[in-house]
């Protein structure tokens, strides 16, 4: 019989040995197992409908329950809550790509669950739980390489790109307000892809900053512009629509060299107009 011990951070695994190595459930993304005393979480950035998100070290990763508001003391969303007093072992699993299982270690409960709002299944505004977790032990020590978040970030925007106006807002619109940082020899931001590509679309081909036509169209067709974040995030700025634009590249590249005030101020004026003008 498998056993979980054998497993190292990174190592990349199947469902079908995950389960035989768990004695879990296939299926979810938070699995009990009641002969191995232990609940396996998985933090699917490939298919989840959820946002789960890194800041340095900590995951905020959501809890279980597909419709509605979810209830703490739902299932395994209870159970997570209460492990650090009733002695089951968390192991968590990332997936970067389809199929593959990436284990990163055993977690703990690195601060109480709180709640914010995410869309259900059926696109309606919920609230959830988040489960502020951090890895223990050797788990600490292994990040996912750029390429794979890339990967994982590319994939997100070909997502977003087709969905519709509708449901890209209202993703978008619900979107944390802090980008994804992950620790590594380089902390990096992980945008949300739901925010950049709305805030393209709502500048509809047009700089916001010398509000003129994009200077090329991509290989889609599409008007060429470059998402920026009014207030950077490395100077603390939110990863929202109300502070992302959407900039030709002359501009972009003008604002992260000279970030004028007066620029500064046209640009918060205009992501606020925006939201304000489709909340009427």
């Amino acid at each position: 019989m498998l056993d979980w011990h054998g497993l190292q951070p990174g190592t990349v695994i199947n469902n079908e040995v995950l389960c035989e190595i768990f004695e879990c459930s296939e299926q979810g993304g938070m699995r009990r197992s009641l002969r191995k005393n232990s609940l396996v979480i998985v933090s699917n950035h490939v298919k989840s409908l959820y946002d789960d998100r890194w800041d340095e070290n900590i995951l905020h990763y959501t809890g279980m329950g597909r419709f509605g508001d979810q209830s703490l003391n739902f299932m395994q969303n209870k159970t997570l809550n209460e492990s650090i007093t009733n002695g089951v072992e968390v192991h968590l699993f990332e997936v970067f790509k389809v199929k593959e299982y990436t284990y990163r270690g055993q977690v703990q409960l690195a601060d109480l669950p709180y709640q914010e709002f995410q869309p259900d299944d059926d696109g309606q505004t919920r609230k959830v739980w988040i489960f502020p977790v951090a890895l223990i032990g050797d788990g600490r020590g292994f990040q996912p390489s750029e390429d794979t978040i890339r990967s994982v970030q590319e994939s997100k925007e070909r997502k977003a790109r087709k969905m519709s106006l509708e449901d890209l807002k209202r993703r978008a619109t619900n979107a944390r307000k802090t980008s994804s940082r992950r620790s590594g020899l380089v902390t990096t931001h992980d945008r949300d892809a739901y925010v950049a590509e709305y805030a393209k679309r709502r500048a509809n081909g047009i700089c916001q900053l010398c509000e003129e036509l994009a200077p090329f169209h991509n290989k889609q067709g599409e008007p060429y512009l470059e998402t920026h974040h009014v207030e950077w995030l490395a100077r603390g700025g939110e990863d929202s629509i109300e502070n992302t634009v959407a900039l030709c590249p002359n501009c972009h590249k003008k604002m992260h060299i000279l970030d004028l005030r007066t620029d500064v101020e046209k640009l918060k004026s205009k992501a606020l107009e925006g939201v304000i003008v489709e909340a009427n």
